[in-house]
């Protein structure tokens, strides 16, 4: 006979109940549609299951298009990887189209963003040129930066995000066309860089001051702070959107303190909403974003890569916001 210990459970023993009286999280009405060959977008769209990152995704698109119905704020903060894959030109285009309002922007990004203006051409193969010294080592974009740096009004009032996008208008950049921080000076919106010193490429320049670097980007981020006060509404109104796409680190910090700074100064942000875009999860997003600054249920999360969610994103904003 086995011990106590190894007796197996009676199952006969258990209760049950009709599946009636179950909550569920799955029902028919929410299983995805199958258009037809040729659907138009808003077909494929409807067509989306009702589950998860399409949930999400929805709730991403409907929270920034109510916030630009109100009149609020709605900021793209970039990592450099959007520009890397090619999306830049679906940034300019929903700046053009007014229904993102503003960029914030990591040291990276901005510069990739300056050299694909530029040269139509960015981002080197770092293991390769890092073995023999070369990498980083591209003067033509240190000297691009020096200057703006050298614009008498670049830590007093304009920022740095401001600069390089008036100077790359200015110098008539062959392919500012497709550049973010042209199109933001272009349109009127508030590009912030957001500088992190010793972790970009033109820092190891000697011609590029870091006192000054340091002073515009500061001064830029209390730009964007600016920006996030005015993402306040009337209590019951739409509140703005801050939309995370594709930094770990650097902008989830920038946007924490300057809910912070916000809050401080008064302004009531619980309409606030808050989008988080990436190829994978990370902690300080999770927390920083769509987390701690947001009321539950206003924060939304779509993992997957830039090429795909910033294209499908873009093209429900214009469908949806179409009169």
């Amino acid at each position: 006979m086995n011990p106590p210990s190894r007796q197996p459970v009676d199952l006969s023993r258990l209760k049950t109940w009709s599946i009636g009286q179950r909550a569920h999280q799955v029902a028919v009405e929410g299983l995805a549609g199958l258009p037809p060959r040729g659907a138009s977008f808003g077909d494929w769209w409807a067509a989306l299951p009702h589950f998860l990152g399409a949930t999400q995704l929805r709730a991403a698109v409907e929270a920034i298009l109510a916030a630009r119905r109100a009149e609020r704020p709605v900021v793209m903060a970039l990592g450099a990887h959007v520009v890397k894959v090619g999306c830049s030109p679906i940034v300019v285009d929903l700046l053009r189209r007014g229904l993102i309002t503003d960029v914030a922007l990591n040291g990276a990004t901005a510069i990739h963003d300056v050299e694909l203006a530029l040269f139509g051409e960015t981002s080197e193969e770092v293991s390769d040129t890092l073995r023999d010294g070369r990498f980083g080592m591209v003067r033509e974009t240190a000297e691009f930066f020096a200057e703006a740096l050298a614009l008498p009004d670049v830590v007093t009032k304009t920022g740095l995000g401001a600069a390089l996008g008036d100077l790359l208008r200015r110098r008539g950049a062959p392919h500012a066309a497709h550049s973010i921080l042209a199109a933001a000076h272009e349109h009127g919106a508030a590009a912030t860089v957001h500088v992190a010193l010793g972790t970009d490429t033109i820092h190891v320049h000697p011609n590029v001051d870091a006192g000054r670097l340091g002073a515009a980007s500061g001064l830029d981020f209390r730009i964007a702070c600016a920006v996030v006060c005015r993402m306040a509404a009337p209590r019951g109104k739409p509140g703005g959107v801050w939309c995370n796409v594709g930094s770990a680190v650097v902008l989830p910090e920038v946007f924490l303190k300057a809910v912070a700074v916000a809050r401080n100064l008064g302004h009531d942000l619980d309409g606030l909403r808050a989008v988080n875009l990436d190829m994978t999860r990370q902690y300080r997003p999770g927390q920083n974003v769509i987390g701690r600054p947001v009321a539950a249920g206003c924060g939304h999360e779509i993992i997957g890569h830039h090429e795909l969610l910033l294209p499908l994103l873009r093209q429900a904003l214009i469908e949806q916001s179409a009169p």
